[in-house]
């Protein structure tokens, strides 16, 4: 049996029924993350990622979590329409009342990757014209651990012509790579998202002599 979004569990996801409170919601919020799902109670994509979402309410408390059901009120098709919502299920993430990425289709890893970068207020990762995925949430960790040495950015080729020229010039061929710059000039570069071996090689570059085995051994 398929239960509707709406009678799950809520914990801190607020479940809107009116625009009168989506638009409340976002004000209140300031400049806090806010982010709202559109689901329907028929969606077996909606049912399944939406505990992953009450889970992120219970931990991220820099957060605001919305819910919207097209399909049980009026009102509810009502914001659907207004935010010209096709497909659930669909997640928008708004700052200070403006939408800031939105995405349809989304996996639970890219939602907490996204929900990690856009909410961290204090994140050391520079952004640089890009929009997020969910291997993003290693950098950020690391950006907090080591942001007294080292200074993490991020870049999306796809994005804007100028971005996708610069890693071309770069000659950035596979993602995800990260390139390792020192005194404006390319030191090296590593290709993937293991958190162990990108710890080791940013620590190489740092002059540490690492060695890897099952785990990261600084010699």
């Amino acid at each position: 049996m398929i239960i509707p979004p709406s009678l799950l569990p809520l914990d801190l996801c607020l479940l809107l029924s009116s625009s009168e409170e989506f638009d409340e919601a976002l004000r209140t919020a300031k400049n806090k993350l806010v982010v709202v799902e559109y689901a329907a109670s028929h969606s077996y994509h909606c049912i399944k990622i939406y505990p992953c979402m009450v889970e992120l309410s219970r931990t991220c408390n820099d957060v605001d979590f919305l819910l919207v059901t097209g399909d049980e009120s009026e009102k509810g098709r009502e914001i659907c329409k207004r935010e010209k919502i096709e497909k659930v299920p669909h997640f928008s993430f708004y700052k200070s009342m403006e939408k800031i990425h939105e995405e349809k289709g989304i996996t639970q890893d890219k939602l907490t990757g996204h929900v990690l970068y856009y909410g961290d207020n204090h994140s050391a990762v520079l952004r640089l014209h890009c929009r997020e995925n969910a291997r993003l949430s290693t950098v950020i960790k690391l950006s907090r651990q080591m942001s007294d040495t080292v200074v993490f950015a991020r870049m999306n080729g796809d994005e804007i012509d100028s971005c996708m020229q610069f890693l071309k010039d770069m000659d950035v061929v596979e993602v995800h790579t990260l390139l390792f710059i020192r005194d404006g000039k390319i030191c090296g570069r590593y290709v993937g998202s293991g958190k162990g071996k990108l710890i080791g090689e940013i620590l190489r570059y740092q002059g540490v002599r690492v060695t890897y085995e099952s785990t990261i051994q600084i010699l």
